[in-house]
């Protein structure tokens, strides 16, 4: 877990970390422990949980959705949180640095990255990194929104597809 979201919400991480584990282990193991598969209560709490985490992250959004995560229905609310249970379990399937180590490949390809300064749970510094190294890339930090948007970034998602559909 990255320290800096953790000094601004560690009380909510604790709340989600299983006891016995680590403080810098996500509470989903490498079987997605608690999520795929669980068909009793226990997977229904530990989804809940992870999704009160979630919405602490993006808490201090105030252009955002508050309760984005967790104000879905049962079923989609445990789906959601399978299917990102799942891809934090395996890292998204890329070796650690490789999306940045890789990021030559897509020279040629034009695009603008779109980052909320405010996202506390993808916070900015990779996109700047890929930025830096992806020469067909243009990043496009929007002051006002975090990882749930803003109108502005809304605006700026309309702009970019409006230019390279063009």
């Amino acid at each position: 877990m990255d320290e800096d979201v953790l000094c601004l919400v560690g009380v909510a991480w604790d709340q989600v970390v299983p006891p016995g584990l680590e403080r810098d282990v996500a509470p989903v193991g490498a079987d997605d422990r608690g999520f795929v598969g669980a068909e009793d209560e226990s997977g229904d709490v530990a989804a809940q949980d992870w999704c009160a985490w979630e919405d602490a992250v993006i808490a201090h959004e105030v252009l955002g959705s508050p309760g984005y995560y967790s104000d879905k229905s049962d079923d989609a609310l445990m789906a959601s949180v399978r299917i990102r249970a799942h891809y934090f379990a395996h890292d998204a399937w890329l070796e650690d640095g490789q999306l940045l180590r890789d990021a030559h490949r897509l020279s040629g390809i034009p695009a603008v990255l779109i980052h909320g300064r405010l996202d506390l749970g993808s916070p900015l510094k990779t996109a700047w990194e890929l930025s830096k190294i992806w020469p067909d890339a243009e990043l496009k930090v929007i002051d006002d929104s975090g990882h749930t948007g803003s109108p502005t970034m809304r605006g700026t998602v309309l702009e970019a597809i409006a230019r390279f559909g063009k």
